[in-house]
């Protein structure tokens, strides 16, 4: 191989344009077909299939129970052979799920399509992950992480309104259809696009190539010479704070995954409008979101404080959700009220797992959020479902004040974490110097 500069600015960009579009497009899409339950149950699925709010909140949390089974796997199978392949059958998987649901006649059928869209998805996330680490360097995967995670909130807007009209158009069935051809559809535009590595894409020039096989190979390299090997799991499963960042991600799953998936019933029932007006009305939080995101993210890494940020992220969504049942006679300050909560909704994300790094050792910091985003994403399956029951046993206030229970228990529980995830003393043993994308 030629010499390879080592300024990377005299190198071609290629990989930023061919490859972060078609990923966030094909989250984006995913991240519909899994929240358009949402719209579905606020516009006739209930009473199409006579199932109660319990029931249906069941069933949106029952993706995240199959969206477990493939996160470990799937990320073996996308380092290992495929990533590309991984992802397109997964499409092939969820658009297939998608229009099965359409079909659906009991509570039976629904809860197993959404089972078996969970477990269709549960590959996506690590293979997306494994994608970026074999075409950016260090230096680089900050930022193409974060481009690739800003379609959370990119999904989260634009699928509001799509699927209040597709609703609204075509009823909740139709919706179904139309959203997992959709999905089909993306095969036309991962397959051509995406490469595993910069040695198989054909579109990439000779300088951008070399530059980013030298490169990642000998960051590789180096971490392998820095890992600690015979790594005690054992230890790792003994360290509280192993379990107390487990606790308060499955709290925060709990709070900000029930809102999402019963937000548009909430404003629903809020503003007394049809679904499509409710589609519109559901993007003015996750609009909000966004903003949110980047501010409390700039914050967080101007002052290392990623405890308090993480904390007022938890205790100003659970304040502004509560106040917005104190204001229901006045229904557009509680709806002015639900979007300052979705404000806090997805600010906590980034910030919160910024902190692994600083509370477990170099080699088991992996291990650590494997575990904790395992576990504590149950809490997706718990908020849906605690939500509708108690929402259907007393009022949709008290399922409300559950899920800020949970929100105010994670903040709670998150002042007792070490005070290096403070910034209050220095990081030096801390872990943080491993690499983020290896």
């Amino acid at each position: 191989m030629s010499e390879v500069t080592t300024d990377s600015k005299l190198i071609p960009k290629g990989r930023w344009f061919r490859l972060i579009p078609p990923m966030i497009l094909v989250y984006v899409v995913s991240y519909t077909d899994r929240m358009n339950i949402s719209f579905a149950m606020a516009g006739g699925m209930n009473e199409a299939l006579g199932i109660s709010m319990t029931v249906s909140g069941l069933a949106a949390g029952i993706f995240f129970i199959g969206y477990l089974f493939l996160q470990i796997p799937g990320g073996h199978l996308a380092e290992h052979r495929s990533a590309k392949i991984l992802i397109l059958w997964t499409i092939v998987g969820w658009g297939g799920v998608s229009i099965l649901t359409a079909f659906v006649q009991n509570e039976w059928q629904l809860l197993l399509m959404r089972f078996l869209l969970g477990v269709s998805e549960g590959g996506l996330w690590p293979a997306m992950l494994v994608v970026i680490s074999n075409w950016f360097p260090d230096k680089e995967c900050g930022r193409a992480n974060a481009l690739f995670m800003s379609s959370i909130a990119i999904a989260a807007v634009l699928s509001s309104p799509l699927s209040g009209w597709l609703v609204a158009a075509f009823t909740w069935r139709g919706m179904f259809i139309i959203e997992g051809v959709a999905s089909l559809a993306l095969i036309a535009v991962w397959l051509p696009l995406i490469a595993d590595k910069p040695q198989d894409a054909k579109w990439i020039s000779k300088e951008e190539r070399d530059y980013l096989v030298e490169t990642i190979s000998k960051e590789r390299q180096a971490v392998k010479k820095k890992t600690k090997r015979n790594i005690s799991y054992k230890d790792l499963l003994g360290n509280i704070n192993l379990w107390k960042m487990t606790m308060i991600y499955f709290a925060f799953q709990t709070g900000r995954l029930g809102f999402m998936l019963w937000l548009p019933t909430i404003i629903k029932n809020l503003t007394k409008t049809g679904i499509a007006s409710v589609g519109l009305l559901a993007t003015g939080p996750y609009l909000a979101a966004l903003i949110g995101m980047y501010l409390f993210s700039a914050m967080s890494d101007k002052s290392l404080n990623r405890r308090k940020y993480t904390i007022i992220t938890a205790v100003g969504f659970a304040l502004f959700f509560w106040l917005s049942t104190q204001a229901a006679t006045h229904v557009w300050v509680s709806y002015l009220l639900l979007t300052l909560a979705g404000f806090f909704t997805l600010s906590m994300i980034p910030v919160f797992w910024s902190m692994p790094a600083y509370l477990f050792p170099e080699g088991s910091a992996g291990a650590a959020r494997g575990f904790i985003n395992a576990i504590g994403s149950l809490g997706g399956f718990v908020g849906p479902f605690l939500f509708g029951w108690v929402a259907s046993t007393f009022n949709m206030n008290a399922g409300i004040y559950c899920l800020v229970g949970f929100l105010l228990a994670g903040a709670a529980l998150c002042m007792t974490l070490p005070a290096v995830t403070a910034g209050i003393r220095d990081r030096e043993n801390s872990g943080e110097e491993g690499s983020t994308c290896r």
